[in-house]
């Protein structure tokens, strides 16, 4: 009853959260220079005021800031996100289409991170002041200084320019005909370079995290305790530091779980992969107001979902902390 009652009440502020930032999301891109009727009627060559007088009607545009905010905030209660004029399809539906790809990318190079960095964060900490701990903090913050765009250049130069190991670009070989396992191949090696991009620098992370983590917990009482009563070194390492540590990575990870759908778009810009997060970057560039704000919206309802999931594997990982 208890876990109902909470899941009811972080449902509940879930939802406050998603309305609040509709509304501050719809106050920031309209408060932006320029306005699709603007960018569309320059597009076509026209620039009679009439024209684009007309557009912004279409558009709603021509209505008061505060009858297009109350209009938008109904449409996302009916969960209508609203039509995209650019594209002339439904907002939902343009996201739909592109949310899988998103969704892939994102949870391969997140489960790669979380599983990686977590290893390699708990041999540094077994092996710490040797040279197995030393290479793995270089690594670790040679990656974390790596800015993303630039290594994933240097991944599609490398391996894909100059050795041919893996596909640079794209969700899949256009034109193959494939289907079946043959096409799940091809997309998992497509899938190769932008996911371990995305994942490097988080891994890093996880992994400089845990070592840290796993270096406190071992200095507490119950730890020494276990050591003195005889118990394994590879038990103690296991069920006592491991587990303990890992609530502030699990934190960590469930914040940027979110994170990691809103800031995939300069891995699908590089490597030409038809997510959201590129969907998001030509609508801002094209100042489709609908389409963003529909893909804001959905981003921050993952990051909101994340964030139930995360207070939930708490339970999980330290059972001492009750719903």
């Amino acid at each position: 009853m208890r876990r109902v009652q909470f899941l009811l009440t972080r449902v509940l502020q879930g939802v406050m959260a998603l309305l609040l930032i509709a509304v501050v999301n719809f106050m920031l891109v309209h408060a932006a220079p320029g306005d699709p009727a603007s960018v569309l009627a320059g597009e076509a060559g026209a620039s009679d005021p009439q024209f684009v007088a007309q557009l912004r009607q279409q558009f709603g545009l021509d209505q008061p800031m505060t009858t297009q905010l109350a209009t938008y905030i109904g449409k996302v209660l009916h969960l209508d996100l609203g039509f995209s004029y650019r594209q002339q399809q439904p907002v939902m539906q343009l996201i739909l289409d592109r949310l899988p790809a998103t969704l892939l990318l994102t949870g391969s190079a997140f489960v790669l991170s979380l599983l990686f960095g977590v290893t390699l964060g708990a041999l540094s900490a077994r092996k710490v002041g040797t040279w197995v701990d030393s290479a793995i903090t270089v690594v670790a913050l040679a990656f974390y200084a790596m800015p993303p765009y630039w290594l994933a250049l240097m991944a599609v130069l490398v391996f894909s320019v100059q050795l041919g190991w893996l596909p640079g670009f794209g969700f899949s070989t256009v034109g193959s005909g494939l289907s079946g396992i043959a096409l799940a191949l091809d997309i998992a090696k497509h899938l190769v370079l932008p996911a371990l991009t995305l994942a490097l620098f988080y891994m890093a992370v996880y992994a400089r995290m845990t070592r840290a983590s796993m270096l406190e917990v071992a200095q507490m009482d119950f730890v020494k305790t276990a050591r003195a009563k005889g118990v394994r070194p590879h038990r103690i390492l296991r069920a006592h530091v491991l587990r303990n540590a890992l609530l502030p990575v699990v934190t960590l990870a469930g914040i940027q779980a979110g994170g990691l759908i809103g800031g995939a778009v300069l891995a699908e810009t590089v490597f030409a992969w038809p997510g959201i997060g590129r969907l998001m970057f030509d609508a801002l560039l094209q100042r489709d107001y609908s389409l963003l704000l529909g893909v804001f919206l959905v981003t921050a309802a993952m990051a909101v979902l994340f964030n139930l999931i995360t207070d939930l594997v708490y339970t999980l990982v330290d059972p001492r902390i009750e719903i």
